[in-house]
C-alpha cells in the first residue's frame, strides 16, 4: 500500500523534484507547502501518513511546524530535511517530535528509505547530523551504580538504531512486537526522554550503544 505523503520546502525545485521521485517509486504526494504554516494546514487538511520538510522556511520554521503538527496531528510522522549547519534547529525538530532527519545532500534512495521507515514508526537519524548533535550534547552524566538499562532494553535499542523496525526487532529477539514497545517505553522512562531518536542519541552519548 502506497504511503501519503506531504511535501514541505520553499524552494518550488525541490518540491517538483520529490514529487517526481515519490510518485515514480509508486507513493502518493497529498500535497505541497512552501512554508511552514502551510505544512500545518496541509497535515491538518489531509492527514498524511509522512511529511518531509525543510527547516529553514519563512512565516514558521521546520522546528516550529513539527512541533504544532505532533500536537494536532500526532499520526502524521515528520521526517526532515536540512542542511549540514542546522544542528539547533534540528535539536529543536528533534525535541518537537520529528522521527527522521537527512541532509539535503542525500540521495533520493535514502530520503525513500526513511520516509518508509518513519511510515512503519522506526526512527532515523544521518551519520553527519547524529556526529554533529553528539558533539553538542555535553559531557555524560555521572555513572550509575546498576546499569541504566537491561540487557534486553539494550540490544532492542542497538538494533533500532542499526535500522531494523520494532517488528524486525520482535522477530530477531523472538518476542512480540507488544513486548518491544513496552520495552522502548521502560527506555524512554530511564533515559528521560520522549521518543526513540532521542533516545539512541542519549544511548551513544552514554557508552550503552553504538552508532554506526
Amino acid at each position: 500500500m502506497p504511503l501519503r505523503i506531504a511535501l514541505a520546502d520553499d524552494h518550488q525545485i525541490l518540491r517538483d523534484g520529490l514529487r517526481r521521485a515519490f510518485e515514480s517509486a509508486g507513493e502518493v504526494v497529498v500535497g505541497e507547502a512552501s512554508n511552514g504554516e502551510e505544512a500545518v494546514q496541509l497535515v491538518e487538511q489531509t492527514h498524511p501518513d509522512v511529511i518531509v520538510m525543510d527547516l529553514s522556511m519563512p512565516v514558521l520554521d521546520g522546528a516550529a511546524a513539527t512541533k504544532r503538527i505532533t500536537e494536532s496531528c500526532p499520526d502524521t510522522r515528520v521526517v526532515i530535511l536540512t542542511m549540514h549547519d542546522d544542528v539547533d534547529r534540528t535539536q529543536a525538530a528533534l525535541r518537537a517530535g520529528a522521527v527522521g532527519f537527512l541532509t539535503k545532500g542525500s540521495s533520493f534512495k535514502d530520503v525513500h528509505k526513511t520516509v518508509q521507515a518513519a511510515g512503519e514508526g522506526l526512527t532515523s537519524l544521518s551519520p553527519e547530523l547524529a556526529s554533529s548533535m553528539l558533539s553538542l550534547s555535553g559531557d555524560s552524566p555521572s555513572p550509575h551504580e546498576e546499569p541504566l538499562l537491561s540487557s534486553r532494553q539494550v540490544e532492542i535499542l542497538q538494533l533500532i538504531a542499526d535500522g531494523s523496525t520494532t517488528k524486525q526487532t520482535a522477530r530477531e529477539l523472538g518476542i512480540a512486537q507488544k513486548t518491544v514497545h513496552n520495552h522502548l517505553n521502560a527506555i524512554y522512562r530511564r533515559l528521560d526522554t520522549q521518543n526513540l531518536t532521542h533516545a539512541v542519541l542519549s544511548a551513544v552519548r552514554l557508552g550503552i550503544i553504538d552508532l554506526n
